[in-house]
């Protein structure tokens, strides 16, 4: 396990990164640039050297309820990969909703629309079909003789 100064040394060598002092000598450390509300990377780093990194809902990580992962056991490798997801995930726009008509040659109409965590095709407002990913919808579409109309 890290010790308390050795994560200390970890997380301020990310300059996007601001220090913030809070009570029982625990620390937070803030992202300003975040696109999101959310703000605080490390909450509660303590001398003991538990403390946690917002991670929000990456799949990879065991978070909390709130979208915190505990780094007390993490060693310096997890510790740096977790810290850049967190900057990566709070600084990424989210994808625009995916919603587009695809028509084959009788001009028959279906809707292929992005429903997280589904891709789902639709004839009118019936649906049709359910995907997984944006590839296996589309490979479905095309083998259906189906193309995305522009």
């Amino acid at each position: 396990m890290l010790t308390f100064e050795q994560k200390l040394e970890i997380i301020e060598s990310f300059p996007e990164l601001t220090r913030k002092d809070v009570s029982m000598k625990r620390v937070n450390f803030h992202f300003e640039e975040s696109l999101y509300d959310k703000k605080i990377v490390v909450y509660h780093l303590h001398p003991n050297g538990n403390g946690f990194v917002y991670v929000g809902d990456l799949p990879h990580y065991e978070a909390d309820s709130k979208g915190f992962v505990n780094i007390r056991e993490f060693n310096e490798k997890e510790l740096r990969s977790v810290i850049a997801d967190a900057l990566d995930y709070l600084s990424l726009e989210p994808e625009p909703p995916y919603e587009k008509t695809w028509t084959n040659r009788e001009d028959v109409k279906l809707l292929l629309a992005y429903e997280e965590p589904f891709w789902n095709v639709y004839t009118g407002k019936n649906l049709e079909e359910s995907f997984g990913t944006f590839d296996d919808a589309k490979e479905y579409l095309l083998d259906q003789g189906f193309r995305e109309k522009n």
